[in-house]
């Protein structure tokens, strides 16, 4: 009898843990319009975020806003340390990955992800004066590589078995190119397109050989339903040209994916 009461006991303790697991879970989307704002996590990555007269701007921070406003609340940009997005996204003190991040095994398995809305490519970053140099894979291997921790440049590097050394962001992979403290770097091409060569402030940099083609998706907690709210805000933003007017005002529009 007492041990039958004890197998009662036990399958009551299990089914309570089980509500409060499902009841914490609940709906992002109610968490999010009960606290009134929508946090984005980011990184200064220009065109898609990077500050300007102390406001985020940028097609991923112009774009969020749209969405916040779709969504009928505030939005609120924190910059996160990348290599740690899963984690921030999971303790709540995010609510959305969005910062020209590529889809990933890793990604697709830790986050309810977006459909694809960018394209992007991997390339490699070498001052111009050596750029002739390393023009293909194969010449790549004596380099010394700066990438960002946690992203796809440094998965990239690290699959092709290359010498790497890790920064905080993809900027400062670009400024440890341009003082010679790294051969090279492998950043976004949309970073790359923004930021270097005649006009930029990098104007002694350029890009050679492109490594991947992937695409940027958008990151979610695991089960989200502001996944699905995000991809029909997309294809509304889609028809009505706030996405390639937004695209064509920060120099995408050739990358971005219009639904």
């Amino acid at each position: 009898m007492k041990k039958f009461i004890a197998f009662i006991l036990a399958l009551v303790f299990i089914f309570s843990l089980s509500a409060c697991s499902s009841d914490d879970a609940g709906s992002d989307l109610d968490y999010v319009t009960e606290k009134g704002k929508i946090v984005v996590g980011i990184t200064e990555f220009a065109p898609m975020d990077y500050e300007e007269n102390g406001e985020w701007v940028g097609f991923d921070a112009d774009m969020a806003k749209e969405f916040a406003e779709y969504l009928g609340v505030e939005v609120e940009f924190i910059v996160i340390d990348w290599d740690n997005k899963i984690f921030e996204l999971d303790n709540k003190s995010i609510d959305v990955v969005w910062n020209g991040m590529t889809l990933t095994d890793k990604v697709k398995n830790a986050m309810g992800t977006s459909e694809p809305y960018c394209k992007n490519a991997q390339v490699v970053v070498v001052k111009s004066e050596v750029a002739d140099k390393y023009q293909d894979e194969a010449s790549l291997a004596e380099l010394v590589f700066a990438v960002e921790a946690g992203s796809a440049g440094k998965e990239t590097v690290e699959a092709l078995g290359l010498t790497f050394t890790e920064v905080a962001y993809q900027s400062d992979a670009l400024m440890e190119v341009a003082a010679g403290t790294s051969d090279a770097c492998v950043i976004d091409l949309l970073m790359a397109g923004a930021m270097i060569g005649e006009g930029t402030g990098y104007p002694d940099l350029t890009y050679t050989v492109s490594l991947t083609s992937e695409d940027y998706v958008v990151g979610f907690r695991k089960g989200s339903d502001l996944v699905e709210k995000f991809n029909q805000f997309w294809a509304d933003a889609c028809a009505e040209g706030t996405v390639l007017e937004t695209a064509k005002k920060y120099g995408v529009q050739e990358s971005v994916i219009i639904k």
